[in-house]
């Protein structure tokens, strides 16, 4: 035991918060050091319109409670804890409702803020976690931009509206990602954050929202009325429904490895250090680079993990979490939060950061639920697949290195001098190709990263090319390769969702991915790659470009329906994958394997994929002969555009193929 714990004695497993009913609601909270607790009732979330003070009893565990008759709902309350002679007012780290930028919490009759039809809502259906395919999303990114017909823009309901069309006609918002294909949405942290004045709306602020403050409470900015504590839970909810109404799954980003403030946290305030880590010296450590560690190895900071996610999954539907930098968590924290949901549901989805993100952590590297720890965790635990992102596009130190399909002599070894060839970053894409899994058709002395098989199933590889962190694919090809014309990076961006979404594992796609989406900066040229705090205007979606890349909108829809309609691309096992996928040799720049034995069920006997990432055409030898050709150059689905009569077929420089031999 650390000496920030405290003793089992004080571990307590029953509900804390704000117990509403009609009759009474019940307020408990845990802070075994207080010497008192006051409980103080308002009329509103903010201002002097205190109605009275009430003294809390402590009770076993360290549990301080008061029962007040009545019907509370939507009266506001906050805490005074004294310890140690010093009295802080602090919010309720268990409220789920709160007035304006969370101040204060609130009682809730939480059935008060379902939306018609919630008693009816249903999850979507993914049977096993490769099946999913996600798209990560910002409320404002996608409803800001002018020309997005979106009417209500950068709130949660604004993915509730029905046919929103830009200025040629075409699918905005909810009817865009529903006409992708996609089956699963993630949206960036959409609990209470602390970066984003809610009082004042109007002022167009912007952030990505790792910075929580109230966790059980949806963020107030995305709501019409922040002011109310029953309209952004609400809100909230009518857009999940809104998802599931169309099939497509709604995934949380969650972020409990550190909170928007540290020394006057409501955690701090109510139990001082407990819920942090501290050095040797006592001072809070800071992997996190937000300026403070949680510690989730401690009895109560992993009960109120497991309390938050199950109440999300409960009470707002929620379908999956991701978890930032969940490498910062310790290993039976995971795995109690995996047990915990599959209590709900299984098919709930968990992935999250698995970087190592230093040693001055109280828990060890083999305590850490790390990439590099994968197998000690749950199977349905994913973590995302960095060897994908830089081996296909290049590494993300060094925003001008170039990867496999943007290749450039630019991404270094560790002497400084010697760059890697493209053979070696062929084979930490094949290593991707089946998903971090160990497979005998792959060279892993030549893996730039030195990376070993991590993964003890496909369920825990999520591959991606993009995502808010970091620069855009569209903006690292043309910061790569500047010289080259549009259509070439055209062909490499299409390469590249090519690789992801015919991979096996789970894969991940941007919002805006699709239609080349960029984040440029607005003085100086170049683009931004950390664009947490920019304006709507660097991270909106142009809802232009859809119309403007038309072609590649059109092939990443065919290339997930390819995915969708055809489960050899999803197996769900190390065993499939091993036994039905076979490299065969091509040269460095170029990546071939068969998807062999009807995998995972497919109708389809025998796939060939073909992937060229060189700058001529290259002669295939297949082996065998009649091939019905599903993906080329600019087209892919899961019709046939072309007829293979011979054995061998030719794919065109920086295009990949998908055949079906039709041989019986």
């Amino acid at each position: 035991m650390d000496s920030y714990s405290l003793g089992d004695e004080y571990n307590y497993d029953g509900e804390l918060g704000a117990i509403y009913s009609k009759e009474k609601t019940i307020f408990k909270v845990w802070s075994p050091k207080a010497e008192k607790v006051v409980l103080n009732f308002y009329s509103e979330g903010t201002g002097s319109n205190l109605i009275e003070k009430k003294l809390m009893q402590f009770g076993d565990n360290g549990v301080w409670s008061f029962t007040k008759k009545g019907n509370l709902a939507g009266i506001f309350y906050t805490y005074e804890v004294t310890i140690d002679g010093k009295t802080n007012e602090t919010q309720d780290i268990y409220s789920k409702a709160v007035g304006i930028n969370g101040l204060r919490g609130m009682v809730v009759n939480l059935l008060d803020t379902n939306p018609d039809g919630w008693d009816k809502d249903k999850r979507p259906y993914i049977k096993n976690q490769t099946d999913a395919i996600i798209y990560e999303l910002h409320f404002r990114d996608i409803s800001m931009d002018e020309n997005s017909g979106i009417k209500v823009k950068g709130k949660f309901i604004s993915l509730t509206e029905n046919a929103s069309k830009n200025l040629y006609g075409e699918a905005t918002g909810l009817d865009h990602i529903k006409e992708l294909g996609v089956n699963a949405v993630h949206i960036l942290p959409s609990f209470d954050f602390g970066s984003v004045d809610e009082s004042k709306i109007n002022s167009n602020q912007y952030n990505w929202g790792y910075d929580p403050k109230n966790y059980l409470v949806p963020e107030g900015s995305y709501s019409t009325n922040a002011y109310s504590g029953t309209v952004r839970i609400k809100e909230m909810k009518q857009m999940i429904k809104a998802f599931h109404n169309e099939n497509i799954a709604v995934i949380m980003d969650c972020v409990f490895s550190h909170t928007y403030e540290y020394e006057h946290s409501s955690f701090n305030n109510i139990v001082p250090n407990y819920y942090y880590r501290q050095d040797k010296y006592g001072k809070v450590i800071a992997n996190s680079q937000c300026k403070n560690d949680t510690a989730s190895e401690r009895f109560m900071f992993r009960k109120y993990m497991i309390d938050a996610v199950t109440y999300w999954a409960k009470e707002y539907h929620v379908d999956g979490f991701r978890f930032d930098l969940m490498g910062l968590h310790d290993i039976d924290t995971m795995n109690e939060i995996r047990r915990a949901l599959d209590k709900i549901s299984p098919g709930i989805l968990i992935y999250g950061e698995g970087w190592n993100l230093g040693n001055e952590v109280t828990i060890s590297d083999d305590e850490k639920a790390t990439k590099t720890n994968a197998r000690k965790l749950n199977n349905r635990i994913a973590f995302f697949n960095d060897d994908m992102r830089d081996g296909v596009r290049g590494s993300v130190s060094n925003e001008k290195a170039g990867g496999f399909i943007n290749y450039n002599s630019k991404w270094l070894k560790g002497d400084g001098k010697t760059p890697y060839s493209i053979a070696e970053l062929k084979e930490q894409v094949k290593f991707s190709i089946v998903a971090a899994v160990e497979h005998d058709g792959v060279d892993y002395s030549k893996i730039p990263c030195k990376s070993k098989p991590w993964a003890s199933e496909p369920t825990q590889t999520v591959n991606y090319v993009s995502c808010h962190d970091n620069n855009t694919l569209w903006d690292k090809i043309n910061l790569t390769k500047p010289d080259i014309g549009k259509h070439e990076k055209i062909k490499m961006d299409e390469m590249a969702a090519f690789i992801v979404l015919t991979s096996q594992g789970i894969p991940f796609i941007q919002s805006g991915q699709e239609m080349l989406g960029t984040k440029p900066k607005l003085n100086g040229g170049g683009f931004a790659s950390n664009s947490f705090n920019s304006s709507d205007l660097v991270n909106r979606i142009d809802w232009w470009r859809k119309h403007n890349y038309k072609s590649v909108v059109e092939y990443y829809k065919g290339l997930i329906k390819l995915r969708k309609e055809h489960p050899a691309f999803r197996m769900f096992t190390k065993a499939e994958i091993q036994k039905n996928i076979k490299f065969f040799d091509t040269k460095d720049s170029v990546i071939g394997y068969f998807i062999l034995n009807n995998a995972n069920g497919d109708k389809w006997r025998e796939i060939a994929v073909i992937i060229n990432a060189s700058n001529q055409d290259e002669e295939i030898n297949l082996k065998k002969s009649e091939w019905a050709v599903v993906v080329k150059e600019e087209k892919a689905g899961i019709e046939m555009l072309d007829m293979v009569h011979e054995d061998r077929v030719l794919v065109n420089e920086k295009t990949s193929m998908v055949l079906v031999n039709l041989k019986k």
